[in-house]
């Protein structure tokens, strides 16, 4: 699916130049409202609004932020499902929420109720621990479980929860699956000593890098940027990744000019370095992953599909 979506965003970027004269002509036609589904002052509120920010200086619209926040993204979706389609009302979830979140909901909603819009950054998602655990890698851990060790996993979504029950069930351990509400209520959870390990999305970053914590494992498709030799989750036999993007939808139906220029005006943004969001993004989130236009919507369509796969497998 990695390459196929590669693929994609590289035929995407050659037909993308055909329809921006069209985009280039498109302004809002009024104030844009932009939902946020994350809490108040965190990295995912802060990257928003920064983006917001320097599209006002930019581009010269109105952008107004609220908050909807809560199941995981589901009730943003549900708000803006049925708001104008003109390029007004846009949000920013996670593709988790169109994916996972979406069909464990079971909400009478599809992804084709919405209309994908831009990725701005991905998860450094790995599965870390203190390094005073003394664990190198993942294997370390099945090896204590083995040895009769408690073993308490802190996860911050469902869908990480069936994940570690997987990681659990594959390699033949328990696995006390403790679910919080967060990866930074994770990361306290490890520091605290009440968690011995958990899924982080790039929180984790400064730790390891002051060598408290230990990436032992990526929970991505790919090695992780910071422990690249770190196993991957196809290396400890379960199928399945924790891959995930921040993406700005809007209600389905959007004009294709209006998602073509807020897909590409937000690109810009989190592309430039030298604004306050391309800053954000770089430090908290890695740097920018945009995905857009054909590419996009062939990855929300496979996301929605890996995570009926997900939660069937799970439940077996």
């Amino acid at each position: 699916m990695k390459t196929l979506i590669t693929a994609a965003v590289a035929a995407f970027g050659l037909m993308f130049g055909s329809a921006g004269a069209m985009a280039a002509d498109w302004t809002p036609p009024g104030p844009i409202k932009l939902i946020i589904a994350f809490a108040a002052g965190g990295g995912a509120d802060t990257q928003a609004r920064l983006i917001a920010e320097e599209l006002e200086s930019r581009h010269g619209w109105s952008i107004v932020p609220e908050q909807i926040t809560g199941k995981g993204g589901m009730n943003l979706a549900m708000a803006i499902k049925d708001e104008p389609n003109d390029g007004s009302v846009i949000g920013l979830v996670v593709t988790e929420t169109l994916g996972y979140n979406m069909r464990a909901a079971d909400a009478g909603v599809t992804p084709t109720d919405f209309t994908p819009i831009v990725t701005t950054a991905g998860f450094q998602m790995g599965i870390v621990s203190q390094s005073s655990k003394g664990w190198n890698d993942f294997h370390d851990v099945i090896a204590a479980a083995r040895s009769g060790e408690e073993i308490r996993f802190g996860v911050m979504s469902p869908k990480l929860a069936d994940i570690a029950y997987l990681l659990g069930r594959e390699n033949g351990i328990d696995l006390n699956i403790i679910q919080v509400a967060g990866g930074r209520a994770v990361m306290n959870g490890v520091n605290a000593g009440d968690m011995d390990l958990g899924f982080m999305a790039g929180i984790q970053s400064k730790g390891v890098a002051a060598g408290d914590l230990v990436n032992l494992a990526s929970a991505l498709s790919t090695p992780l940027q910071q422990t690249p030799d770190a196993p991957l989750l196809s290396d400890l036999g379960v199928d399945f990744t924790a891959d995930g993007y921040f993406l700005f939808i809007g209600p389905q139906g959007m004009p294709a000019e209006a998602r073509d220029k807020l897909a590409s005006a937000i690109a810009e943004v989190v592309q430039d370095y030298s604004t306050k969001a391309g800053g954000v993004i770089r430090n908290s989130f890695g740097g920018p992953s945009v995905i857009m236009g054909d590419a996009l919507d062939e990855l929300v369509s496979s996301d929605f599909d890996a995570a009926g796969m997900l939660l069937k497998v799970a439940s077996e």
